[in-house]
């Protein structure tokens, strides 16, 4: 087995066992958590999918598989789907067992954070890891603040980031540090958190907040 399998394995697996909890009954709201992958997970694959081609990141082969889809080894397809599963499982949970309670924030704020990421990502367009992760931040912020301006207030949204967090420095590391990812310095700031990368602070905020935002509009829209 590779190594990126058993990552993709250990970070689905509790939250797939633990779905048909009985309190949770996180499957039955599985459609809603596919709708938010096809729809970001797929944006972010075609992003992946022209960074690898134009170099900004590789893949160890010594750690795959070896079965590519667009060029991309299997285990990253894998990836964006275990990774939202297991981040959206984590804010049903902190939804269901933490009383919720709203911030008083000025969205104000978060559209002043995405003016500043994008300025950011401008003077950095150079970078293309940099520039694209900023944009891509900023049309969280944006797009929350126009279709779900609740969720930048839940205090259970900003706990999920607060938990996610962790396995994501778990992951990262491994990741990195294995190394199963490889990252051109010419694409980013070159500067890293041990081995992480700080653009993939950013990375990681972004897709996880998309996937919530993008779950969260797919249940109002059943409702």
């Amino acid at each position: 087995m590779s190594t990126y399998l058993l990552i993709n394995i250990l970070i689905i697996f509790f939250p797939l066992v633990l779905s048909f909890d009985k309190n949770l009954m996180f499957y039955k709201k599985v459609p809603y958590v596919l709708q938010s992958i096809a729809f970001i997970s797929t944006a972010y694959i075609v992003w992946d999918v022209i960074a690898t081609e134009r170099g900004d990141w590789a893949f160890n082969p010594e750690h795959l598989i070896g079965f590519y889809i667009l060029d991309l080894p299997l285990e990253e397809i894998l990836f964006f789907i275990t990774v939202p599963y297991a981040c959206i499982f984590i804010f049903e949970t902190v939804s269901f067992y933490v009383k919720e309670v709203k911030f008083n924030f000025n969205n104000k704020l978060f559209l002043i954070s995405a003016v500043l990421l994008i300025i950011f990502g401008i003077i950095f367009y150079n970078q293309n890891y940099t520039f694209t992760v900023s944009i891509f931040t900023a049309a969280f912020f944006i797009g929350a603040i126009l279709f779900n301006k609740y969720l930048l207030a839940s205090r259970n949204f900003w706990i999920t980031m607060l938990i996610s967090f962790l396995p994501f420095l778990i992951v990262n590391y491994f990741l990195t540090s294995i190394p199963v990812v490889t990252y051109n310095d010419a694409a980013f700031s070159a500067m890293r958190f041990i081995t992480i990368p700080y653009e993939d602070f950013l990375y990681s905020f972004s897709m996880i907040s998309l996937w919530i935002l993008f779950y969260e509009l797919a249940k109002e829209k059943k409702k």
